[in-house]
C-alpha cells in the first residue's frame, strides 16, 4: 500500500509499505478515507521530533473498518469511524483515573519508536490497536472532514479549555491561531467565555478568529497586554492558552494572565526553556501543560460538533491527494495553508 514516509528533515516521500495486519484481539484495520497534516507533523518534518527514516507519519484519520479482532465490539466491519491520535490500554493506573493521554502503554500514531512504534495514518490503511477506546463511529450526517478534527485538533483545543478550568463569564486569551488555537477559540466561546482575545500575526487567521466571536489582536501591530487589561478591568485574563509552543509565547502568557489565573501550555515543547519563575511565583499562577487527553474528551467533542456548538469546517483550506504529500508539507511549512486534508 502507499504511505507518506519521513526520510530526513524537510523530506517526506510517498512509498510502498507493508500492509497492516491484525496482531491482537483488540486491533482493527481501517481503510483511510481522509487524513490531516498537523502542526505536530511539522515538528517531525523539521527534525525537532526524532523518528526513524522510512517511518510512516500522520495521526489524524477517518475511514471505514476493514477488519476487527475478536475483542472489538463497539465497531464492526463497514462502519465509518474516526480515530484518536494515540492509543490507551484502559486499565493502567492512569487510564483508571481517566488520564488516557498518560497511559503507561500509550502509543502515538506516526511518531516512531520513541512513542510506541505505531505506523502513521497518512496511508491507504492503518492498524489501530485498542480499537474499543480509540475508534468512534462517525455521527450520521457528519462529513469526513469535520469528523477528522475530533480525534486530534478540536479535541486538543477543547482539552486546552477544559483543563484550564475556564468558567462561564471568564476572559480568555489564545496565543497562536493555527488549527489548535482556532479550535481553542471556538471551545472557549462554547464553554462560556465572556470575551476571548485571539493573538497572531497572520491577518487571515485573525479574521477567522473574529468570525468565531473573538477579539483579534495582531501580535506586533497591536498591543496584547493593553487588550487583556481593557477586557478585564485591568486585572489580566483569567485563562491564557499558549497554542504556539515557544518560550516567547509562554512568557507573554505569564504577562497577560491575572493573579491566581491559569496559563495553559498546549503548544508542543520539545526542548528546555527559560521560565520567568519570579513572575509566575509572585502572581500565584497555575500552569497546565502537555498534550491533550483526546480519548477522554472525544465523545463530548463529537456531541458538541454534532450540535453545531463546535464547527471546524472553515479551517480546511486545502484538499490534496496522498501522492501530493511532499507538496502539502512544503505548503504547510510556508504557512500558506491552515489545514490540509489528504485523501488516498
Amino acid at each position: 500500500m502507499r504511505a507518506v514516509t519521513f526520510q530526513a528533515p524537510g523530506e517526506v516521500l510517498v512509498k510502498d509499505v507493508p500492509e497492516p495486519e491484525l496482531s491482537d484481539p483488540g486491533d482493527a484495520i481501517v481503510q483511510i478515507e481522509a487524513t490531516g497534516v498537523c502542526g505536530s507533523d511539522l515538528h517531525i518534518y523539521h527534525g525537532r521530533v526524532k523518528i526513524e527514516p522510512g517511518f510512516t507519519i500522520g495521526h489524524e484519520y477517518v475511514g471505514m473498518v476493514l477488519a476487527v479482532g475478536e475483542a472489538v465490539q463497539s465497531v464492526k466491519v463497514g462502519d465509518r469511524v474516526l480515530g484518536c491520535f494515540q492509543t490507551a490500554c484502559g486499565h493502567c493506573y492512569f487510564c483508571r483515573r481517566g488520564w488516557f493521554h498518560k497511559c503507561d502503554s500509550s502509543r502515538t500514531f506516526g511518531h516512531g519508536a520513541a512513542l510506541g512504534s505505531l505506523q502513521g495514518t497518512q496511508a491507504e490503511r492503518a492498524l489501530v490497536p485498542s480499537a474499543e477506546l480509540v475508534l468512534r463511529k462517525i455521527p450520521v450526517g457528519m462529513s469526513d472532514e469535520t469528523a477528522l478534527f475530533a480525534g486530534d485538533v478540536m479535541g486538543t483545543g477543547f482539552h486546552a479549555v477544559a483543563d484550564s478550568g475556564l468558567r462561564p463569564g471568564d476572559v480568555a486569551a489564545v496565543l497562536g491561531l493555527g488549527p489548535v488555537g482556532l479550535c481553542a477559540v471556538q471551545a472557549a466561546r462554547a464553554c462560556g467565555a465572556a470575551h476571548v482575545i485571539a493573538i497572531d500575526t497572520v491577518p487571515e487567521r485573525l479574521a477567522m478568529a473574529e468570525s468565531f466571536g473573538a477579539q483579534p489582536v495582531h501580535l506586533k501591530e497591536g498591543d496584547p497586554r493593553a487588550a487583556a487589561r481593557e477586557a478585564s478591568d485591568g486585572r489580566g485574563v483569567d485563562v491564557c492558552i499558549d497554542a504556539v509552543g515557544h518560550p516567547q509565547a509562554f512568557d507573554m502568557a505569564l504577562k497577560l494572565t491575572r493573579k491566581c489565573g491559569t496559563v495553559q501550555a498546549v503548544g508542543v515543547y520539545a526542548e528546555r526553556a527559560e521560565v520567568h519563575m519570579g513572575l509566575l511565583w509572585i502572581k500565584s499562577l497555575h500552569v497546565c501543560a502537555g498534550h491533550a487527553n483526546v480519548i477522554g474528551h472525544v465523545d463530548r467533542v463529537l456531541a458538541m460538533m454534532s450540535a453545531g456548538l463546535l464547527d471546524p469546517t472553515a479551517l480546511v483550506t486545502h484538499r490534496m491527494s496522498l501522492e501530493q504529500a511532499p507538496e502539502a508539507y512544503a505548503l504547510y511549512d510556508r504557512r500558506e495553508a491552515l489545514k490540509i486534508v489528504l485523501t488516498p
